[in-house]
């Protein structure tokens, strides 16, 4: 990836925490509806299993834009396309706070999921710019800012709705985002592949990196299965507190969600230990978390108290295991970053439409309990994936 540019330029600290910020805008706009859901519902005079939909409608984008756009890092001058996508995300939010039906929030959302994959050239890009020894921080500082975007989307959602409607989010959303890429404009370098494959080339070698790499299949579904597991809490959390006998206004829940912001922390201490060589540890202890988390969960319809404990440790079992399996498939293929990183998110973003699909239905039918067996299930299939690695051999390749 040499560049005019890239040769002399250092990545500092503030344009880390810039890029940090604007993967949490791109990303936490998907998941402002999440608190949102009832009051969705009663605006525009649909179900309530209608309006959860939208939370997969915006993942499933985000799931394309994965595959189709984000390999694009390996081939197009990273900055312009960054700051291309992060404007479109801009649009696509404001169409969506423009809605007035569910089709038309449906398209708004789609479009912002879409592009918003601006976050995951991002996240690559500053793992190229920084030193192998330093690397692991890096993608742990940015992906920080990417968990705070989401959990802090949930409760400024939850407050801006109280302040004007729940469109209003996507409004200011739409403002701050385009700010922002006008800021990564002017300091980010100029970055592209010394010799750039074709697009096609590039998304037929997403399936060579599958077949070459067993770690990467390994841990991108690994992945899936935690995000699916987390993904069934958030999409019916909302559902659950709006009713008896919590009956919490969308304020109220978006601060319940602003609890797993412990995640942050986590994802910087994962990303560290990672560097040290301690990700393997590190990852056992997340996915054992996951699945006691679902313990601690099971008595949260009737206790906030419980509740907000599972939150704390889903959230912060999900980023171990996310930011540990990110800084072992980075070093896999350096020169493939982008393509690395496309087949792994597009597998977690997967497993995150599925989870919050999958909890749309069950909530219809078996409410908070059949919810909190299949978030455990999904736990436990992430802890069977593990132990096969294991059994495997992959171990010594990701310590």
């Amino acid at each position: 990836m040499a560049a005019s540019r890239t040769a002399r330029y250092t990545l500092t600290t503030p344009v880390l925490l810039l890029m940090a910020l604007a993967c949490g805008l791109c990303v936490g706009g998907n998941y402002f509806n999440q608190p949102l859901l009832h009051s969705i519902a009663l605006d525009l005079g649909i179900s309530d299993a209608a309006a959860a939909s939208t939370v997969t409608v915006a993942q499933v984008a985000y799931g394309l834009g994965l595959l189709f756009i984000v390999p694009l890092g390996d081939m197009l001058e990273r900055r312009g396309l960054i700051v291309s996508l992060m404007t479109l995300t801009a649009v696509g939010q404001l169409f969506s706070g423009l809605a007035f039906n569910l089709t038309m929030l449906q398209v708004g959302l789609a479009t912002a999921g879409l592009f918003s994959t601006a976050a995951q050239v991002l996240v690559p890009l500053a793992a190229a710019l920084t030193e192998p020894e330093r690397r692991g921080r890096a993608v742990g500082v940015v992906m920080s800012g990417l968990l705070v975007g989401i959990l802090a989307a949930r409760s400024v959602a939850g407050l801006l709705s109280a302040a004007g409607g729940w469109n209003t989010v996507y409004f200011v959303s739409a403002v701050i985002i385009f700010g922002v890429a006008l800021t990564l404009w002017r300091v980010l370098p100029t970055t592209r592949a010394t010799q750039p494959p074709g697009y096609l080339s590039i998304l037929a070698s997403l399936f060579v990196l599958l077949r070459q790499y067993p770690l990467l299949r390994s841990r991108s579904l690994l992945s899936a299965l935690s995000f699916a597991s987390v993904s069934v809490l958030f999409t019916t959390m909302a559902l659950l507190l709006s009713a008896p006998p919590f009956n919490m206004s969308d304020v109220a829940i978006g601060l319940v969600a602003l609890v797993g912001v412990v995640g942050a922390f986590v994802a910087t201490w994962s990303g560290r230990l990672a560097d040290r060589g301690k990700g393997h540890t590190m990852l056992w202890a997340s996915v054992v978390l996951l699945v006691a988390s679902w313990a601690l969960l099971w008595p949260g319809e009737t206790s906030l108290a419980w509740f907000i404990a599972g939150i704390l440790v889903a959230d912060a079992a999900l980023q171990g295991i996310h930011i540990t399996n990110q800084t072992v498939v980075y070093a896999l293929a350096p020169e493939a970053r982008s393509r690395i990183n496309a087949v792994y998110m597009t597998s977690y973003f997967i497993g995150g439409a599925s989870g919050s699909a999958l909890a749309a239905i069950v909530w219809q039918y078996g409410r908070w309990p059949l919810t909190c067996a299949v978030g455990a299930l999904l736990a436990f299939l992430t802890l069977s994936v593990l132990c096969l690695e294991r059994a495997r051999g992959l171990k010594s390749q990701s310590c």
